[in-house]
């Protein structure tokens, strides 16, 4: 892949990001869910044009490889942000700043997710065994997610947070949007820096599982990276998405654990035999797609949490 194509890629995502966050959703306020709908499609929308583009000046096979990656990116993101609900709620972060949090730890995502991308195909590249030690994790995290109920976090155990906690004076109170205040003439950081770090170092946990996904459908460094960006690009909108629709999805998680121990179990036998990567897309749109009619043919889940009539089980309001 020449140069300028990286460059031209990186400069319009740069410019694509600045009008998201500087033109578009300027405003400081909670996102509502049809301005969060129209927002996720265009994204969505971008990314498949930009799969034409891949289709158009790179090959078929490319293109292929970039909507597959997507796919699965995106489907391990929607699993990520029902941990960042829980992270809002545990730091108990005002609504009006959680785009904020979103944007600035997505663009951390960004830089931290480009500099593993490009160290594990390195690895990939030089020692092809490190792929099949990948898909054997792959495999046992999906049985990991399977077999957990829920996503637990417990953020006060996060070691950016002991450490922020130890060295850094943090207030016991936020401050409109910043990260930083003033407090008896003493700087002090917010709440809010301490919930940007615990989703920074959450979103390394994440990588562990997402880059080796992408790294069992291709090793292309461009469509790896490209597809990750697109991703992780429309997670701010997707999250005020999900975040009303949550309870709709309450078997996401088998889906998703189905699709990593696939996606493992592709690494596995790639040592004999490559399966064709328009059978992998197809098999993890229909288990994505499976798991979400789940959801909504047999919510029992959601309803054991709530009363019949909808409100809460134990009658409160």
């Amino acid at each position: 892949m020449p140069i300028s194509f990286w460059i031209l890629f990186i400069v319009v995502i740069l410019v694509l990001v600045f009008i998201d966050l500087a033109v578009i959703n300027r405003q400081g306020r909670v996102l509502p869910f049809k301005r969060a709908l129209l927002n996720s499609a265009s994204w969505i929308a971008l990314a498949l044009l930009f799969a034409l583009i891949v289709y158009r000046f790179m090959s078929p096979g490319k293109a292929l490889e970039f909507v597959t990656g997507y796919l699965v990116e995106e489907a391990l993101s929607v699993d990520n942000l029902f941990v960042f609900l829980l992270l809002f709620a545990y730091f108990k972060v005002p609504p009006e700043q959680e785009r904020q949090v979103l944007a600035w730890g997505i663009l951390g995502a960004l830089l931290m997710r480009g500099a593993f991308i490009f160290a594990g195909v390195t690895l990939v590249s030089r020692f092809h065994w490190i792929l099949y030690l990948l898909g054997a994790f792959l495999i046992y995290s999906g049985f990991q997610l399977m077999l957990s109920k829920e996503a637990s976090v417990d953020p006060s155990r996060n070691a950016a947070v002991r450490f922020a906690r130890r060295f850094l004076p943090v207030a016991d109170h936020y401050d409109g949007g910043r990260f930083f205040t003033l407090q008896n003439g003493k700087r002090l950081a917010t709440p809010l820096f301490i919930a940007l770090l615990v989703m920074e170092t959450t979103d390394i946990v994440f990588a562990t599982d997402s880059i080796p996904a992408i790294l069992a459908i291709t090793r292309d460094p461009f469509i790896v990276f490209s597809s990750n960006v697109f991703a992780i690009l429309g997670l701010r909108s997707l999250f005020f998405v999900l975040a009303s629709l949550m309870k709709l999805f309450n078997r996401l998680n088998i889906g998703l654990a189905i699709v990593l121990i696939l996606i493992g179990a592709k690494m596995l036998v790639s040592i004999k035999y490559e399966i064709p990567t328009w059978i992998v897309l197809a098999t993890i749109a229909t288990v994505l797609a499976g798991s979400v009619l789940a959801s909504i043919l047999f919510p029992e889940k959601a309803k054991a949490e709530r009363g019949d009539d909808g409100s809460p089980a134990d009658g409160n309001e």
